[in-house]
């Protein structure tokens, strides 16, 4: 994901981003179809495979959640901190077989090189395998009835956060029951390059008979949707740790990982930051969020700066904008009212639907 393309265009909100109305109008259908009946999309992330008899150990050290008593085929939601405990990436790791794992992750190039320096006597292996697969994400209500017509064995049963072998007129594929919009029904299509146009031609085929939608603005993947439900991105969480974003649940507290010792330091003393979410109604806005680059725009409550902006995009759903602030959680709670380059917020859960 390329950060400054997906920063920036959602910088300036709707009142700038959406002067076309036949383009707002498209991407409103696409990400209501996500939420009533269906979308789908093209959403490659970056894999890493990890091998070897050591691999267990060597991903318990390196992220925060445990990952060792995954069972095969499941899958966890962690992060992996610095030496202070903050978060230097967030991912899922899926575990492929009883020494197999896959990390799905944006950032190899950074990841691999921590890897690296800390991979010390562990017996592991790690490359990475993302141009062996594309990935379509089938989300809404009606994913699992789009996918139950074009695979050749149904998915009645499959568990959330579980990844199993499948196919399509007899193409391999993987299915995870899963995604990055909230919903409670959403899967992952994993399909080999030379069969990907097998994958676009069976849903473009079934999409009429459930209503759904191609989703094909960026935005609509990686900003909207996934903020009306309180998920990140990893430019929305770079500055914290767990404990000030909620990340923590999980956490495992009784096994070694890098971060440990800070953390536990940062939980016994009480995060000082929070991680909120805010609604500003008025239409015609223009906030810098951090992450565009800079400070972010500066939260202000009575006068006093009490944290920074960190992100900000539009809701279909609520049809206001919204974002997150990352601010002193001594200085305010939900239902404040906050100034944000002189647009008047007020501070909500993270999660906005």
């Amino acid at each position: 994901m390329g950060g400054f393309y997906i920063c920036r265009i959602v910088s300036s909100q709707k009142g700038r981003d959406f002067v076309n109305s036949e383009y707002d109008d498209m991407k409103r259908a696409e990400h209501m179809a996500v939420r009533n009946t269906a979308g789908w999309y093209l959403y490659t992330h970056e894999i890493l495979e990890v091998t070897g008899e050591d691999a267990s150990a060597f991903l318990d050290y390196l992220y925060a959640n445990p990952i060792g008593n995954l069972a095969v085929s499941r899958a966890r939601y962690t992060t992996m901190l610095d030496e202070e405990g903050r978060i230097r990436d967030d991912v899922v790791i899926f575990r492929m077989d009883e020494n197999k794992y896959w990390v799905s992750t944006l950032y190899t190039r950074k990841d691999i090189p921590w890897y690296n320096a800390h991979k010390g006597d562990f017996k592991v292996e790690y490359k990475d395998i993302t141009p062996q697969w594309d990935m379509y994400a089938i989300q809404g209500p009606k994913s699992k009835d789009i996918l139950n017509d074009i695979l050749d064995t149904p998915i009645d049963t499959q568990k959330f956060f579980q990844i199993l072998d499948n196919s399509i007129d007899g193409v391999p594929v993987k299915i995870n029951r899963g995604g990055f919009t909230g919903e409670k029904l959403g899967y992952e299509v994993y399909v080999a390059p030379e069969h990907t146009q097998l994958v676009i031609d069976k849903l473009r085929g079934i999409s009429p008979k459930y209503d759904a939608k191609q989703v094909t603005d960026i935005q609509i993947m990686v900003w909207t949707l996934p903020t009306e439900k309180g998920y990140y991105l990893m430019c929305d969480i770079g500055w914290a740790n767990p404990l000030e974003v909620g990340l923590d649940k999980g956490i495992g507290w009784d096994k070694e990982f890098i971060g440990k010792e800070a953390l536990q330091k940062i939980k016994e003393e009480g995060p000082k930051r929070t991680l909120y979410g805010f609604t500003v109604d008025e239409d015609d806005i223009f906030i810098p969020a951090k992450n565009i680059g800079g400070p972010g725009t500066a939260v202000m409550l009575d006068g006093e700066e009490i944290g920074r902006v960190t992100k900000v995009t539009y809701s279909y759903c609520l049809d206001k904008n919204i974002g997150y602030a990352l601010v002193d959680n001594s200085k305010a709670k939900i239902g404040d009212k906050v100034m944000l380059h002189g647009f008047e917020a007020v501070l909500t859960d993270k999660i906005f639907i």
